[in-house]
Order: structure tokens, then C-alpha cells, then sequence
């Protein structure tokens, strides 16, 4: 399959790290179900790549392990980090987070790119990428695609699955930008607020417009 022509907007030099193959951004806010579409594309065998994998790829790295032990000791244990800890951490100072994310988005086109290779060419790729706009990368993609559900469904998500506080969860989501906001930036949007077979209807729908045998 590949990306229909209409939707092919960007030459190579103006894509994401100049690549050849067009690229499609799949972002949402956090705990909106952007990772269940990642998912169920990646089923169907559509080359994605995931930019969350990616910084953990960039985690396991000796030089970042370095990085986090001059820089931020208190996350280790036992030279692993925790990354709860870490986390607590990053949302809880600006500083602490812009510093953190300046050493792992310089590794990223690297890892990109290794990832990248194991498709062999592809007639176009899927990025999953939750900042896509926090971090104004818009331009630099030929489609670009929002999940997304209420932010009272997004607090209640993060709660359950990270075991989070309100107080927490409030406070990642203020380190996004709002979820509307990404709605309104985007070429198509996702509703992910019902069933999963509702949402597998909407990701289909919106596959037959862009793509094409």
C-alpha cells in the first residue's frame, strides 16, 4: 500500500530528518489511545515507528545512563533508573525537563533512522509521535493525524494506568498542549472515547481516504 498522492505534500529535503519516504505523524495527548492506533496499525503490518521505543532505545545507551547519573543521581537504583521517579521529576521543573529532553531529541534522528532501515524503502512511514506539536514539528510531515477523547477521560486514564495522583495527572497534561488544541492543528482526527470496535471502524474510515493499493 501507499500514501495517495494528494496527501504527499513534502519534498525530502523538507521532511522529518530529509527522508525519502513520506510521512505520516500520528500524535494525541497522553492516555487518549494514540498507542492502541499505534497498535493496530503496526498489526496490519503498515510500517510505524514509535518515538516513545525510540527514547528508550536512547535509554539504554551508556552515554545516557552517564548523563542521568551526573545529572539527576537520585532517579538510580542500583545504576537502573527509575523512570517514576524520573518522570516526577521532569514535570515537576521546567528546567529539569527541557534539560532532559535537549540530551535525548539530539539522539533521536539517529535511532530514527536505524529504525527506519529494517522497513527497507517504504512507500511511506507512520510516526508515532506524542509532541509533535508541543515541539512545532508540523511542517516537517506530508499528514498529520490526532487521537483523541475529553481531557476528564484523559485524567481518569493516566490515574488508572500510572497509579498516578489527580495532582499528577493534572500536571502532566499542563505540559501539553491541550488536547483540542492538537485536534484543531491536525489534517484528521481519531475519536477514541467508545468501544474498541468503534475505534478500529474510525482508524479503517480514515486509512481507505489516505492510503491506496
Amino acid at each position: 500500500m501507499k500514501l495517495k498522492e494528494i496527501f504527499i505534500t513534502k519534498k525530502p529535503a523538507e521532511r522529518l530528518h530529509q527522508i525519502t519516504s513520506p510521512v505520516i505523524g500520528l500524535t494525541g495527548g497522553i492516555a487518549t489511545g494514540k498507542s492502541t492506533v499505534s497498535n493496530y496499525l503496526q498489526e496490519k503490518g503498515l510500517p510505524v515507528i514509535c518515538a516513545d521505543k525510540l527514547v528508550k532505545e536512547v535509554y539504554r545507551d551508556k552515554e545516557t545512563l552517564n548523563f542521568i547519573s551526573s545529572e539527576f543521581p537520585n532517579v538510580l537504583n542500583d545504576n537502573q533508573i527509575d523512570f517514576k521517579k524520573l518522570r516526577e521529576l521532569a514535570f515537576s521543573s521546567t528546567e529539569n525537563r527541557e534539560k532532559l529532553e535537549s540530551f535525548i531529541y539530539q539522539k533521536l534522528p539517529f535511532v530514527f533512522k536505524s529504525k527506519l532501515s529494517e522497513f527497507n524503502n517504504p512507500q511511506f512511514v507512520i510516526y508515532d509521535i506524542p509532541l509533535l506539536f508541543e515541539k512545532e514539528m508540523e511542517n516537517l510531515f506530508d499528514v498529520t493525524i490526532c487521537v483523541y477523547c475529553s481531557k476528564e477521560e484523559q485524567v481518569k486514564r493516566i490515574i488508572k494506568r500510572d497509579q498516578s495522583s489527580e495532582e499528577m495527572a493534572l500536571k502532566i497534561l499542563e505540559n501539553q498542549l491541550p488536547i483540542d488544541q492538537k485536534k484543531e492543528l491536525s489534517d484528521f482526527k481519531i475519536k477514541n472515547s467508545g468501544t474498541i470496535e468503534k475505534l478500529e471502524l474510525e482508524i479503517e474510515a480514515l486509512l481507505s481516504i489516505l492510503l491506496e493499493e
